[in-house]
């Protein structure tokens, strides 16, 4: 027993040195969680031998790879599935391909081409089973190419919208394959008629929770110490888990499945980064540096066909991925191509469930099982430091598409403020209102519409846009226009409602929302209040910004110690739901949104860092 307390301690304070570290000494390539892979290496069995196996670092290691699967399905966007059909035209005039035809043409290059790497490796006896090989192969790593994209500053681009989606694809797909795979393969296994029992329970569970979300009953217990749901939550995971081992099904199948459900659902981000900060910043850094302990780099070197494995495995996923990325060539130049390719190429957390699985199951030993995870932990850090190098700069630096419905004296004279910066906005308008004589002026560029139903707004490409705005007379249609537009996937969407109930309900749906009468209202009682807020507003060139915090790298200095903020001044912190008056000793986070006043050129600078 005390041994294990130990061994408990030992891991903790390995996870806790392993980030401090990588930030003293600016190792930013190489991600966390492969860092926490080494340390386990240097206290485990290819090092110091420091830690021992007992009941509660076992729990606490399964738990975390049952997170780590949970997050992985949370980590899915689904929205890109229907943003991903809408063509846009890139800056160069040409059209870029549908997304989601396209990924899925990608993806389908990437299992066909490790299909045909697979048989090769089996015809040469260097693996026993072409079917678990080629999910190895193609297999892609949503928590390396995620924050790798953001970044870069890709996510809104149309290239960066393709990575995801391939990637995402790949999550999905490898991941129901493998579960298959088991269900066909181990004779322990309760067969596809019970595998499919627990993806039913999966629907059955979403259709309730979705009817019983947005209920006033459950959100009063969402809050205080009551916290529905995460106490729902965490239930979903365990019933699904638990369901999964009972059908004979791997524990990981249920928490990717409980992740999935999670997102389709759309919690609200301050729960998301909750499940976030306890996942990474415990169970799963314990499951990790566990990997590395029970890795035994001297007995892989022993083995030469094992170890011969590795560079050959590490070509076949770069040939299985860079192979299928020339089709993107139609679109797109040769840096842009290639560099997606090696983004495509990084691999862990599939792998590390793969190998585990395969080992558990015999489909290969341990010493495979090691050269796997060896394997991944190379990808991931060779492969996004070329992308790096190889991709162009230029292409993060695309301006955002505001699209504004309806032209009034507020969004008119916006469009033109807005095309000043890294914008580019159409505005929309119906033949049968009339623009006030004031408002029609010829400087603006207004697209006429026979009328606001969606075929018509379809066909004028107004759900190509990165933000939408819908402000035409009538509550009913802005709120009709937006939820369109949602269900495109529009990232953005802001609305002007002036009902306060339309409001609330678009606003749950995570729509933005403004009202001219309480604007108005808020303007009048700041002039009365506060005059010179009034002043700072209204300057054109140190007005108020927001600034949402992006950048993993930049979390956890206090404001004071941030080195480039220039003549900016921070107003306020906007925390999940919380509101924090910034002092010097503030610490920033991921996910906060910082509203700052300042010149627009350090604005723009703040904002490169953070974002």
């Amino acid at each position: 027993m005390h041994s294990t307390v130990t061994s408990l301690v030992v891991v903790l304070l390995a996870a806790l040195v392993t980030p401090i570290l990588l930030t003293k000494f600016k190792l930013n390539i190489i991600p966390v969680v492969v860092a926490e892979i080494m340390a386990g290496l240097i206290i485990g069995k290819s090092g110091f031998n420091l830690v021992d196996h007992g009941a509660w670092i076992d729990t606490l290691s399964t738990l975390g790879f049952i997170f780590l699967m949970f997050l992985s399905g949370v980590e899915i966007d689904f929205s890109v599935f229907t943003s991903s059909g809408n063509k846009k035209k890139g800056k160069d005039g040409k059209s870029t391909p549908n997304g989601l035809v396209i990924s899925s043409l990608v993806f389908l290059a990437i299992l066909i081409i490790s299909f045909i790497i697979s048989v090769i490796l089996t015809l040469c006896n260097l693996t026993s089973n072409y079917f678990f090989m080629t999910l190895v192969i193609s297999t892609i790593s949503l928590g390396v190419v995620m924050p790798t994209l953001k970044e870069a500053k890709l996510m809104k681009t149309s290239i960066g919208q393709i990575i995801l989606l391939i990637t995402v694809i790949a999550d999905l797909v490898t991941m129901v394959l493998l579960s298959v795979f088991v269900s066909f393969y181990d004779k322990s296994s309760g067969g596809m008629g019970l595998l499919l029992i627990l993806f039913v329970v999966g629907v059955v569970i979403y259709f309730i929770a979705k009817t019983l979300r947005h209920r006033t009953f459950f959100e009063s217990l969402s809050k205080g110490t009551v916290q529905i749901g995460m106490r729902a939550i965490f239930a979903l995971i365990i019933l699904l888990v638990g369901l999964s081992e009972t059908v004979g099904a791997e524990n990981i199948l249920g928490a990717f499945l409980a992740g999935v459900l999670v997102s389709l659902l759309s919690p609200n981000r301050e729960m998301v980064q909750q499940l976030d900060s306890f996942g990474y910043g415990f169970l799963i850094p314990i499951f990790f540096v566990m990997i590395g302990v029970d890795l035994d780099i001297w007995k892989l070197f022993s083995d030469f066909t094992v170890l011969l494995m590795i560079p050959i495995l590490f070509v076949g996923l770069l040939v299985s991925k860079l192979i299928p990325t020339l089709i993107l060539k139609k679109w797109y130049d040769w840096r842009t191509v290639i560099g997606s390719g090696f983004l495509l190429t990084s691999t862990l957390s599939l792998v590390v469930a793969a190998a585990k699985v395969g080992e558990r199951i015999h489909v290969i030993d341990n010493k495979m099982s090691s050269a796997l995870i060896l394997l991944a932990v190379i990808s991931c850090i060779i492969t996004p430091v070329v992308f790096r190098k190889v991709f162009p700069k230029t292409a993060a630096d695309e301006k955002q598409r505001i699209v504004f419905i309806g032209a009034n004296r507020i969004t008119l004279p916006l469009s033109l403020e807005m095309n000043e910066g890294s914008f580019e906005t159409k505005i929309y308008h119906t033949k049968l209102q009339k623009l006030e004589s004031n408002e029609a002026d010829t400087s603006f560029d207004v697209i006429e519409l026979d009328n606001y139903d969606e075929t018509t707004l379809e066909k004028a490409g107004c759900f190509t846009a990165d933000i939408l705005v819908a402000s035409t007379g009538v509550d009913d249609t802005n709120a009709k226009i937006c939820k369109m537009a949602k269900d495109r996937g529009i990232n953005r969407i802001v609305s002007r409602i002036e009902s306060p109930e339309l409001m609330k309900e678009l606003q749950d749906e995570g729509i933005d929302t403004f009202s001219t009468y309480f604007s108005i209202k808020s303007v009048l009682k700041a002039i009365i209040h506060s005059p010179d807020l009034v002043k700072l507003l209204n300057e054109k060139d140190n007005g108020l910004y927001s600034i949402n915090v992006n950048n993993r790298e930049i979390v956890g200095p206090t404001l004071r110690r941030l080195p480039f903020l220039g003549d900016i001044i921070v107003v306020r912190i906007y925390r999940g739901r919380d509101s924090i008056l910034p002092q010097g000793d503030t610490q920033i986070r991921v996910g906060d949104r910082l509203v700052v006043t300042g010149s627009k050129e350090h604005v723009d600078k703040l904002r490169e860092r953070l974002e």
